[in-house]
């Protein structure tokens, strides 16, 4: 059994780190290949999808889906493909009546979510244009996530983990359609909202034929007083509630980035996808590495090896978290550089979105300590009160907003989110300590340790880096090269200093 979970979990990661790296070269080419009066439009549009995706995909039907799913599959066997006829038939009818009144009021949808863009006539057009040909995308990833939960139920993660690849696959060949003879400069933008309807046909396509090898094919009905789907439909309500929390801070700030300079949208865009980056790799690894310990632990009824086993964490989180943070503040301009500078990507662009990836590289180190502190309330049953720390802090993150991007602009947007992380960061460590449980205690003996070890590697950074100017006049494959270089010298010298001033590996160890 360990051996099959950890097969399975090295396929998952493995599928994730595929997906994750083309999206970046998914992302590289959008920033090359077109300008942001395209890339504005076309990011605030597929804001829209990608929420309801949440609601309806991967995040809120599927967590409730793939419980009742696997229960009814061990209890009734008999009745599984009654069960899933009824759901795809019930999500389906709900999410084709969504699609059309999103397809015929797509205007007045971009008008809700980037206001802004009405006073960019032809930005708001070509957004509008984009949502309602990507709005049948929520359709196909929804009844995808449905598939990939059947999937996983009888064992089978390879699939459904590879095809959220297909989507970077094809908006990638969308931009490479430059290369083509006769193309360049005169590609249709509106390419980039059909390749990601087409990625969202290939995504489902992927499936079937594994489904019909199941014998799970089945054909759609309406059911909606089905009582599995009922049971369905009742626990996504708090997932759905749960999940709304990060997607509506997320269509504020496009909201508000849509007020400001043509390009906002695109230096937000890009910033947070490199943070997202140390986020996944830390936070959610050391998130998920110490739920089920957590979990078992609480069921022991052992506090203190608990309290251990979440400060252990929470060391780790401080100690590479605030590494990663660090190097991506210093690093932000020559990553930027290496990786986007070039085409419509001007060293303008380069400038702003440094000055946002600066302001969300604080906020990460906090995001990764959310994702280790949110176990602590999950391994004891209790999932309200992360999503009430989320809701203060979504509250803040609003009002700050609203304030520092009067003055600082995309900045302050940045600014706001990282803020409202430390805020959420806050709020989960006070109910905790209220509720028994003390933190800190291994923390504090490495603190200090910590923030010289940084320190000394920013100072490295810095100095290796130089004036991040020069490195516009260098080729692509030379930035490459001293992009690793750096990396390499600021872990290096990270490491080296922790050792120096006297952390040793024995007592960064559970139990020590």
């Amino acid at each position: 059994m360990a051996k099959s979970l950890l097969r399975s979990s090295a396929v998952i990661s493995t599928m994730t780190m595929a997906s994750r790296v083309l999206g970046l070269l998914r992302d590289i080419f959008l920033a090359r290949y077109f300008d942001t009066t395209v890339t504005d439009p076309f990011f605030a549009a597929l804001r829209i999808p990608n929420t309801l995706r949440r609601f309806f995909g991967e995040g809120g039907f599927a967590n409730a889906f793939v419980p009742v799913f696997s229960a009814t599959k061990t209890e009734h066997p008999d009745k599984l493909k009654d069960l899933l006829r009824n759901t795809s038939g019930t999500l389906f009818t709900i999410l084709l009546v969504i699609t059309i009144l999103g397809m015929v009021f797509s205007g007045a949808i971009v008008s809700l979510v980037a206001y802004g863009l009405n006073d960019k006539p032809q930005q708001f057009i070509l957004a509008s244009d984009m949502l309602r040909i990507m709005f049948p995308y929520i359709l196909l990833i929804s009844l995808t996530a449905m598939c990939g939960g059947v999937l996983n139920t009888h064992g089978q993660f390879g699939v459904p983990a590879f095809t959220p690849v297909l989507l970077n696959v094809a908006i990638i060949a969308a931009c490479l359609w430059h290369y083509l003879p006769g193309q360049g400069a005169m590609v249709d933008p509106l390419i980039l909202a059909w390749a990601v309807l087409l990625g969202g046909v290939a995504q489902l396509a992927l499936q079937l034929p594994f489904l019909w090898r199941l014998g799970l094919l089945v054909r759609p009905k309406w059911g909606w007083k089905h009582s599995g789907v009922r049971r369905i439909m009742k626990l996504m309500v708090p997932t759905l509630f749960g999940s709304s929390v990060g997607q509506l801070t997320i269509l504020v700030n496009t909201f508000l980035a849509s007020l400001l300079a043509t390009g906002s949208i695109s230096w937000l865009y890009y910033s947070d996808r490199l943070v997202e980056f140390p986020i996944a790799l830390i936070g959610v690894a050391l998130g998920t590495v110490i739920l089920p310990k957590l979990s078992a632990l609480n069921a022991d009824d052992n506090p203190k090896a608990f309290f251990e086993t979440l400060d252990w964490s929470l060391t780790w989180g401080l100690l590479i978290g605030s590494a990663a943070s660090m190097g991506l503040f210093v690093l932000a301009p020559t990553i930027l550089l290496t990786l986007f500078y070039g085409g419509h990507f001007s060293d303008y662009d380069v400038m702003m979105t440094t000055m946002s990836l600066r302001a969300y590289a604080f906020g990460a180190f906090f995001w990764i300590l959310v994702k280790v502190l949110a176990p602590a309330f999950y391994s004891r049953h209790d999932t309200k009160t992360p999503v009430k720390a989320g809701l203060v802090a979504m509250g803040c993150n609003i009002v700050l907003a609203l304030i520092l991007s009067q003055y600082w602009a995309h900045v302050g947007l940045a600014g706001a989110s990282a803020l409202s992380a430390l805020i959420n960061v806050a709020i989960l460590v006070w109910l905790l300590h209220g509720e028994g449980v003390k933190l800190l205690s291994r923390v504090w003996k490495f603190l200090i340790q910590i923030v010289l070890a940084n320190g000394a590697m920013a100072s490295m950074l810095v100095y290796l880096q130089g004036d991040w100017a020069l490195w516009l006049a260098e080729s692509f494959w030379w930035r490459i090269g001293h992009l690793f270089l750096l990396v390499g010298c600021g872990i290096l010298t990270y490491v080296l200093a922790l050792r120096l001033l006297g952390v040793r590996w024995n007592q960064l160890r559970l139990g020590k």
